[in-house]
């Protein structure tokens, strides 16, 4: 069946058509994480269709924001030059016998979509070493997007780290090329592979941009200046840091979910202070607004395996808001090498380092300094490297 109006679908020189295939580690109804927002980019200039994770009805009961998503068609697109698919998973799928028969599922719903569009060249982006169907679509160019330390993160959130193990040991033996978002992933896994790309996260510089001039949000009680965390609050966070920074009798603004395995009574001295508050998950769209009531972002990481190996996104998002950034030692934050990044890993000096950051003098040339830093990392940008190490990888004769 040929690709209907509006599909996602490329002619080449050759008169053969051309997609990616981004199968996402995330939702694209969840929370706005990479994959939606590469996919988005990318479509500016390729056709894309992206993936959902395949959930089952037992999935889908217990975490209602995805029900949308299966109420739709499987098939639709909802941008320019960018469809989704959402494949059905059976119920169990979990569980590490039930893991073929979700792969082969999802597998079939892809091969089935890219008949309906007429397809002959398709490039698979793969993002997680579990539930992988690289291979199995018909794909010409094969590509595994690292975008954190698998291993490490498989024990923060309790998957088997010698399956996340053996799954990336497959990606690399079968990836024409391999893209990671973290120095620190990159130079490992060059080891095993002979064509690593560093492309580290992107930041939407334009919608970060508009917080100076956002309304401020009607839920935040705290006196300026206030120094403010944006992210998941969990195990990830070094909590020492944070209250240092409280200890000094500075605002502390908390803005983020928590982490659904982490013990939010840990968090119960810190919360009782009245210098002190957090106020939960936030749409995307609204995040801006509490950027702009803060004075200066915090990194507040430990270095746990999961964080030395991810890429610290926020901190180009912090300085899009104008925002200084006080950051722990990590690889990402050293990579991006930003003035404007101050790092310190140890609670006091890094309260200091927080009070000098909250005292010291901004202004309008500061702040779009900040600014244009960040709008040299956007997504649009991170768009144009995927292009090079995929597009045009897949328009070559040897890929057809």
């Amino acid at each position: 069946m040929t690709a209907s109006a509006g599909s996602p679908q490329r002619q080449d020189g050759d008169g053969a058509s051309a997609l990616i295939v981004l199968h996402a580690a995330n939702n694209y109804s969840g929370p706005r994480f990479a994959d939606q927002q590469l996919a988005e980019s990318l479509a500016k200039i390729h056709p894309v269709l992206y993936v959902d994770p395949a959930t089952s009805i037992v999935s889908r009961r217990r975490h209602p924001e995805l029900r949308s998503s299966y109420q739709e068609p499987k098939l639709r697109t909802i941008a320019p030059n960018l469809a989704r698919l959402s494949p059905t998973a059976l119920p169990g799928m979990e569980r590490p016998g039930m893991a073929a028969v979700t792969r082969a599922l999802t597998a079939r719903a892809i091969r089935r979509t890219l008949r309906r569009l007429d397809v002959q060249r398709i490039a698979l982006i793969e993002t997680s070493p579990l539930g992988s169907v690289m291979g199995m679509c018909g794909e010409s160019l094969h590509v595994y997007w690292a975008q954190d330390d698998y291993v490490g993160l498989a024990q923060l959130l309790g998957f088997s780290e010698r399956r996340v193990a053996e799954g990336e040991h497959r990606l690399l033996q079968h990836a024409d090329v391999v893209i990671a978002a973290n120095p620190q992933v990159a130079e490992r896994l060059s080891r095993s592979h002979h064509q690593v790309e560093l492309i580290p996260y992107g930041a939407d510089a334009e919608a970060f941009g508009q917080a100076g001039s956002a309304a401020p949000p009607d839920d935040v009680r705290l006196s300026r200046p206030i120094a403010g965390f944006m992210g998941h609050i969990g195990e990830r966070i070094d909590l020492p840091l944070l209250t240092s920074v409280a200890d000094t009798g500075c605002s502390l603004l908390l803005i983020g979910p928590r982490h659904p395995r982490f013990d939010v009574s840990a968090l119960g001295n810190l919360l009782a202070r009245s210098n002190v508050q957090w106020v939960g998950p936030k749409q995307f769209d609204a995040l801006p607004s509490y950027l702009g009531s803060i004075d200066v972002g915090l990194i507040p990481y430990d270095h746990s395996a999961f964080n030395e190996g991810s890429f610290p996104l926020k901190a180009l998002e912090y300085l899009a808001a104008g925002l200084g950034v006080v950051a722990t030692d990590l690889p990402g934050v050293r990579w991006l090498n930003s003035p404007d990044i101050v790092i310190e890993d140890q609670p006091a000096p890094f309260a200091l380092a927080v009070r000098k950051a909250l005292e010291a003098p901004g202004g309008d040339q500061v702040r779009e300094r900040r600014r244009s830093f960040a709008r040299q990392h956007t997504w649009e940008a991170r768009a144009q490297e995927f292009s090079r190490v995929v597009w045009e990888p897949l328009m070559t004769p040897e890929s057809s």
